[in-house]
Parts: structure tokens; sequence; C-alpha cells
């Protein structure tokens, strides 16, 4: 699931991970669950994160690899933010290739900026994420537009991306990402759920 931050991946993956029966598998959870246990990894990342900055593809790569390799990602899979450069594209196709798998397909959110940005701000004022200020942020969506975005044209040439409005209530866009993924629910063999991947 691609998508700039704020744009709703994580709240969304959540209701298609129930909905398929795959796990969903995200990069950033993996990452603030070790800022907040203070590791060497999540020290490592809270000092380039807290700069609007993308954690480098090698550290990525391999937390990816280490996750995909686990038993409940064998029948299928969700990526919550991951790929978001060519670099993690093409290491992503090599795990892939290596377990025998396939995308099925790439769902992209659509989001208005300024409205994202507000939301991100109103989020970090809740939970109380002093290190996402409107500078950060913006940050990040420029990160996003310059180093993620063009990866949808990649994947819009394979065939796989599913664009999807992803502005209003949660129901409304989980409904528009439910019917872009149909074709994919419907090809499925009906012994093994179908997968996001």
């Amino acid at each position: 699931m691609l998508g700039p931050p704020g744009a709703g991946k994580g709240t969304q993956a959540v209701h298609v991970s129930a909905t398929h029966g795959i796990p969903a598998i995200s990069t950033g959870d993996i990452f603030r669950a070790n800022i907040k246990d203070e590791t060497e990894l999540g020290l490592q990342v809270k000092q380039i994160t807290s700069s609007g900055g993308y954690v480098p593809d090698e550290i990525t790569n391999a937390i990816v690899r280490d996750r995909l390799a686990q038993d409940d990602a064998a029948q299928g899979f969700l990526l919550d933010g991951y790929p978001r450069t060519t670099g993690q594209v093409e290491a992503l196709d090599e795990m892939l290739g290596d377990a025998g798998h396939q995308l099925d397909a790439v769902v992209e959110l659509t989001v208005d900026t300024d409205e994202v940005v507000q939301r991100l701000l109103a989020r970090a004022q809740e939970q109380g994420r002093a290190d996402d200020t409107e500078e950060v942020v913006r940050e990040r969506m420029r990160l996003y537009a310059e180093e993620t975005a063009p990866l949808a044209s990649r994947y819009k040439e394979r065939g796989l991306l599913r664009r999807v409005d992803g502005m209003g209530e949660v129901a409304e866009v989980t409904a528009r990402i439910e019917a872009a993924l149909e074709d994919v629910t419907r090809s499925a063999p009906s012994d093994v759920p179908a997968d996001g991947r």
C-alpha cells in the first residue's frame, strides 16, 4: 500500500488485513516499536526520522526480509509503507522471487497535501509526537513526492497499480479499496486467503 504520510495507510491496512486474513506489515510500526524500546536500531532510526528523513534502504530491506520469512506471512501479506524507493522495489522483487511469491496488487492512496499536513499535525499533538512539526511533516511529504510517488508509475507499467481516493470517512475509503481489489479477491484460490501483496 502506497501513499504519503498521513494518507491513512495504517488504518486501511488493518481493515484489509482483517478482511483477507493476512498480516499487515508496517515498517513504520516496527521502527516505532524499536524507538519506544530504545533499541540500537531504534536510536539510529529516531535520529534519522526526527529530521524527516527516510531510514536507509539496507536497514529497511533487512527488516522486511526477516518479517516476510515468518510463518504467518507464508500465505500472503500486506506491506504498509514499503517499498519507498526504487532500491527497495528491486530488493522486494528479489525477496519475492526467492520465496516464489509475486505481487497481486499495489494500492496507492491519493490525498490532498495541505489537508494531510493538518491531519498529521493534529495527530502529533494527540499522540505527543513532539518531533512532528510542520517543517518535518512537509519534508516527509516532499521526500514522498520525490522518492516514492514515482514507484506508482513503475507498478502501473506492471499492471498492478490501483489508485484509490484516500480522502473521506474511513469506511468510505475502505469500500473503495475493496472495490479496487475485487479482481484480486475473485482470482484467488478459494482455499487460500486472497493476499494483498
